[in-house]
């Protein structure tokens, strides 16, 4: 990165007249973000790499610069910047919305976080630095990734509207999507409503784009976005399934990503796979599915497995073509108070006993 010392001959010549100012810009918006206190989550993506033919090569988790902190916080401002020039000139747009958790979410997160002995105070507007303190709290510690993952899964889901309610994860009062290149329906609005209130020519946003004809536009492009997002994940679990399909039987490091009456999800750490270990065949005894702690606890035992536990587990089947892994545990789970069965699961599945390999 230039700005870091790493210059060329392309490059140097930029320092003093561009990137500097362009830095120090950048110093006045992160401080500007740090007394805003935007939602801070830590969620590192992984991007998959292609072979010419289509097949997987490899999955990486690029390096997160610097310079892409820049770039984001440049692209808010913009967006913040539009929204704000459009209801100036009182023109109808498409915000960037993103609603408040409900509280059933809240209350489910706060009895999680009890069992952690993690307080998480009731009351009060609810507000993205709460949710920041409980995860500066576990910064660098063994629940920190834990802790980011049930705070995002507590978090409404962002969508368009031609009503502004605000958006709550960058704690903005107005936000709406204007970037460079234009790769939304949402951004191509705002741009042509731009050109209208500017007066900057032809392909202005029409006179008859009234709130309510704007309302229907965004409710079919939050529902194409989310059919697009589902999308991509079916399409990264078939590419990631293919590719391990020949490595049935083998065993990898991975983490509980989700907990659910029929059994755990586990996210690998090597390649950020998403397997099933059906709750059947883990251990000698019946696992009972525990909602508020997002744990399955062995009720003869107390053996626990709880959302992020590190684990390892053995590949034993792969299918490209559903994008779907089955796992089998071979760690113990850490170590927990028995429960009594309750009455109603007494005539449930027995799982089969079986041996497992020691962590």
């Amino acid at each position: 990165m230039a700005i870091g010392g790493r210059t060329d001959e392309d490059t140097s010549p930029l320092i003093e007249p561009v990137l500097k100012p362009l830095y120090a810009a950048y110093d006045a918006l992160k401080r500007a973000r740090a007394e805003r206190g935007p939602l801070d989550l830590d969620l590192p993506e992984r991007k998959i790499l292609l072979k010419a033919d289509g097949t997987v090569d490899r999955v990486v988790t690029p390096e997160r610069l610097e310079a892409n902190r820049l770039i984001e916080e440049f692209m808010i401002l913009a967006n913040v910047a539009a929204a704000e020039t459009l209801e100036k000139a009182r023109i109808p747009l498409i915000y960037r919305v993103h609603d408040e958790p409900g509280i059933e979410k809240v209350n489910a997160l706060r009895e999680f976080l009890a069992t952690l002995d993690i307080p998480f105070a009731k009351g009060g507007a609810m507000r993205a630095e709460a949710f920041n303190k409980i995860l500066a709290r576990v910064k660098g510690h063994d629940a920190e990734q834990l802790i980011n993952d049930v705070v995002l899964r507590t978090q409404a889901q962002a969508e368009y509207a031609a009503e502004n309610y605000g958006h709550f994860g960058l704690n903005l009062r107005r936000y709406a999507h204007f970037t460079s290149p234009i790769r939304r329906y949402a951004d191509l609005i705002v741009h042509r409503g731009l050109i209208r209130a500017l007066k900057l020519g032809e392909g202005g946003l029409p006179e008859a784009s009234d709130v309510k004809v704007l309302a229907e536009i965004s409710a079919q492009i939050s529902a194409t976005e989310r059919r697009a997002m589902l999308a991509e994940r079916e399409t990264n679990d078939r590419l990631i399934a293919h590719f391990l399909s020949d490595r049935v039987g083998a065993t990898f490091d991975g983490r509980v990503s989700g907990v659910h009456r029929a059994g755990l999800f586990v996210k690998l750490h090597e390649t950020g796979a998403d397997g099933f270990v059906p709750a059947r065949t883990i251990g000698d005894e019946y696992f009972r599915h525990d909602e508020a702690g997002h744990a399955m606890v062995g009720n003869r035992s107390g053996e626990t497995y709880r959302l992020g536990d590190r684990v390892t587990v053995k590949l034993v089947e792969a299918a490209p073509v559903a994008g779907a892994l089955r796992f089998e545990l071979l760690s113990e789970g850490r170590p927990g108070k028995p429960s009594r069965r309750p009455r109603h699961e007494q005539h449930q599945y027995r799982p089969r006993g079986k041996q497992r390999k020691a962590r």
